[in-house]
């Protein structure tokens, strides 16, 4: 359990940090209730929050340090929040997660510590939700089939997550490299009944064959070269990818992005997504005519056209969600306790 904050005369006033453990972020996140924090916060807070570009360092030729932070002064939002990342890819081979983060959360009043979480954690549900409310919003009312391109630690949370958004969905077939672990997913959420009554997970090592069945198609992974082939999606598909933070990583190839209409979570997309910064280079669109995802939520930008358009949503993620994920996490708990 999370160690119990000292607070006086019920001011609020934290005089020790409190650590929330892995099972009380589970225990106070759902995908669902998430999905709906960011919908009502992101619109009213992402203008008043400073969130400088993350910092990325490299460690080696695969290896990295990301560094993000991001602060609010508002009466609604009195927080400073930090979240500290490694990424190693390579851990797979050890039967590691490829990303660990730790989370921090200040008052931005005082400048007191208020709370340190697993940022891992964190950033799974903050992440699959950003997804969920981008499909939501592009995905079609009537989507069936949810095709999940990769099974790592963020494929089960990206699954539970679009199951939210769209409670149509009756089918979801995972593709990974190695096939044993869609496998092993597609049988541990079989026996976990999670989703709405009837939803069949399944695993298939063709990737191309099952593409075209996907009315949502979302990935998670480290690719390098393009997974997904634009002339693959079917007629009114949503892409959903988050893999991808550097120019060098690709996890669909450019005529996905031209078929596609664009949106992207945050300005940061524009420069670190490698299917884009690539596509803007090549003239297959431009930087003005992709969307985003607070435009959308606030009405002032048109999402699905029609049931026949293919919609793409871009996510590198943001300290913006990182502080609204862990103000849910910290005012929850202070509720509660």
């Amino acid at each position: 359990m999370a160690s119990k904050p000292n607070i006086s005369n019920n001011s609020a006033i934290i005089t020790s940090p409190m650590f929330l453990t892995n099972e009380s972020l589970h225990s106070i996140l759902a995908h669902d209730s998430l999905i709906q924090h960011f919908h009502t916060y992101l619109p009213t807070t992402s203008s008043t929050l400073h969130t400088p570009i993350r910092q990325s360092y490299d460690l080696s030729q695969s290896s990295s340090l990301l560094l993000m932070p991001s602060w609010s002064s508002t009466p609604s939002l009195p927080y400073i929040g930090v979240k500290l990342v490694t990424y190693f890819p390579q851990n797979s081979a050890l039967n590691l997660p490829g990303i660990h983060a730790s989370y921090v959360l200040f008052s931005s009043t005082t400048g007191q510590t208020l709370a340190s979480m697993d940022g891992t954690v964190l950033t799974l549900y903050r992440t699959s939700c950003v997804s969920g409310l981008a499909s939501k919003i592009l995905a079609r009312n009537d989507s069936k089939v949810l095709v999940m391109v990769g099974a790592g630690a963020l494929a089960p949370h990206l699954i539970k997550a679009h199951l939210a958004a769209r409670p149509s969905l009756q089918r979801v077939i995972i593709w990974n490299r190695t096939i044993r672990k869609a496998a092993d997913l597609a049988e541990k959420l079989n026996k976990d009944c999670i989703g709405n009554a009837g939803v069949r997970f399944e695993s298939n090592g063709n990737l191309e064959e099952i593409i075209g069945l996907g009315d949502i198609v979302s990935c998670a992974t480290n690719a390098d070269a393009p997974l997904i082939k634009g002339e693959k999606l079917k007629q009114g598909a949503h892409l959903d990818m988050v893999g991808s933070f550097k120019e060098t990583m690709r996890e669909c190839d450019d005529e996905a992005i031209r078929r596609g209409r664009v949106f992207v979570d945050n300005e940061a997309a524009l420069v670190e997504a490698g299917e884009l910064v690539g596509a803007f280079e090549r003239g297959v669109t431009k930087k003005e005519d992709v969307g985003f995802l607070v435009e959308l939520i606030k009405g002032e930008q048109v999402g699905r056209k029609s049931s026949e358009e293919i919609t793409v949503f871009k996510s590198v993620g943001s300290a913006v969600v990182d502080l609204l994920a862990a103000q849910l996490v910290y005012e929850s708990y202070i509720k509660d306790k």
